[in-house]
């Protein structure tokens, strides 16, 4: 079931980073002085009272222009701009979100820029059963003390209702207003459990996911309708393929971060992110008719972070010049950038003549089952066995690392919790050395795998 999303806007410098990182509980967003410190979008998991959801840090409303590199003197309040920046984020943040946090600064008061941001909020809620929709928190931050605390009450003439004073940097009042937060999420009704299989499409701007996703739904055997995503203007595609269920989730183009223009490609991005979030195995789509670039290595990155499986897919097959070693070659240009996947498949198609596009679905699938396989723990502790006769663990400050044994503790993905001497002993080499030996026995194709180490006293 998705995550509710929690959205936070306001002006600049009125503590929108502070809180994200309070309620992430990691420093995850740059927080400075200097107003739109916070340029990138952010988004990060949070949870109260058992209630998980996600959080946006709507950053980028930048109220000064910036000229040969040099930043000028911020523009006034009224300016066009800065009202259409803030603008752009409020409306963004208030279509995805599930509830908004509305943040202003006791410090300074009440401004022509909160107003601005209220009306915005006001003008692009919806009423459901009578309410508005989604629910706006008023947020009142830096109340640091009685003084501000007790002068909160001037924030009831922007019309968002009770204003809820806080500290964000020192966690005063967070709890109240998550739990507030958190009693409005059955406003956005109840999901019925899905148990499809996820498959995501991502990858850089034109490298074929439309295409792909279009020759798919076009498959023999292949039964196709449209079902609402995530988003509200988001749609995946169900099919049923070979008796199995199958969600497809298309998603828009990932750019480098300093490319993505503020705004709606912003947000587009994040529903990229949500949707490898959802999945559990990505096609992660390269184009063949241009270099390998930094950017396909970061969106893998990020795949794998997320531990989800991987298929890779090579689009525009077509468009190439080919010899008898051209696929080899880019094989082994593929492993070489992406040598943190060696464990992932790799597809060469066209979506554009339907090459190979056939062999999508069924790699997906058979990497799907390898990632919910689950062995014994004699089938796994037999590997480990096998593994340290074959090189037992070098030493370290005099100390040999040692494993007693090991078990599996879940599967999506595999996870192996291994009970050890010292976990400070164990080198980030021997753990790969480990995790070869696992997939020579055990392949789990195009799916990462966890190990974790606890000491035994």
């Amino acid at each position: 079931m998705p995550k509710p999303i929690v959205a936070l806007v306001g002006r600049p410098n009125v503590g929108k980073s502070t809180l994200f990182n309070r309620l992430a509980e990691e420093r995850l967003a740059v927080v400075d002085e200097i107003p739109g410190t916070t340029r990138d979008r952010l988004m990060a998991e949070a949870s109260w009272a058992g209630v998980s959801f996600s959080i946006i840090d709507t950053g980028g409303i930048d109220p000064s222009q910036t000229i040969s590199g040099r930043s000028q003197e911020p523009l006034s309040v009224g300016s066009a701009d800065f009202i259409n920046q803030i603008k752009e984020q409020a409306e963004i943040a208030i279509a995805e979100a599930n509830a908004v946090l509305f943040l202003v600064d006791a410090e300074s008061g009440v401004t022509p820029a909160d107003h601005e941001v209220a009306q915005i909020l006001r003008s692009h809620q919806q009423q459901i059963d009578g309410e508005p929709y989604p629910p706006v928190f008023m947020v009142v931050n830096k109340a640091d003390n009685k003084t501000r605390r007790s002068q909160a009450y001037q924030f009831y003439e922007l019309g968002m209702g009770e204003p809820i004073p806080i500290s964000a940097l020192h966690g005063t009042g967070t709890g109240d207003l998550l739990e507030a937060v958190i009693a409005t999420f059955q406003l956005s009704g109840e999901e019925i459990e899905d148990e499809s299989v996820k498959i995501a499409i991502v990858g850089k701007p034109n490298v074929g996911k439309s295409s792909l996703l279009n020759r798919l739904m076009g498959e023999e055997r292949a039964i196709v309708s449209a079902i609402p995503g995530t988003t509200r203007d988001a749609i995946d595609t169900y099919l049923t393929y070979d008796d199995t269920a199958i969600t497809l989730i298309d998603t828009a183009g990932i750019r480098k971060r300093g490319k993505i223009e503020p705004g709606v490609e912003k947000f587009s991005v994040l529903r990229t992110f949500q949707a490898v979030d959802r999945a559990s195995v990505v096609l992660l789509l390269v184009d063949a008719s241009v270099s390998l670039s930094a950017q396909d290595a970061h969106i893998a990155g990020y795949i794998t972070d997320a531990w989800k499986s991987v298929v890779v897919i090579v689009n525009k097959w077509d468009a190439i010049t080919k010899d008898t070693y051209t696929m080899d070659e880019y094989t082994r240009l593929l492993r070489h950038e992406l040598n943190f996947l060696p464990y992932v498949p790799l597809l060469f198609i066209s979506a554009k003549t339907g090459q190979r596009v056939s062999q999508v679905l069924p790699m997906a699938l058979r990497v799907q089952d390898e990632r919910v396989i689950r062995l014994s723990t004699s089938q796994f502790n037999r590997v480990l066995q096998k593994a340290q006769d074959l090189h037992p663990a070098p030493t370290k400050a005099g100390k040999q690392f040692k494993i007693y044994y090991g078990t599996q503790i879940r599967s999506d993905p595999p996870t192996f919790l291994l009970y050890v001497n010292d976990p400070k002993l164990a080198h980030f080499t021997y753990q790969r050395f480990l995790e070869n030996r696992i997939r020579e026995e055990y392949p789990f194709l195009g799916t990462p795998i966890r190990l974790l180490l606890r000491q035994r006293r």
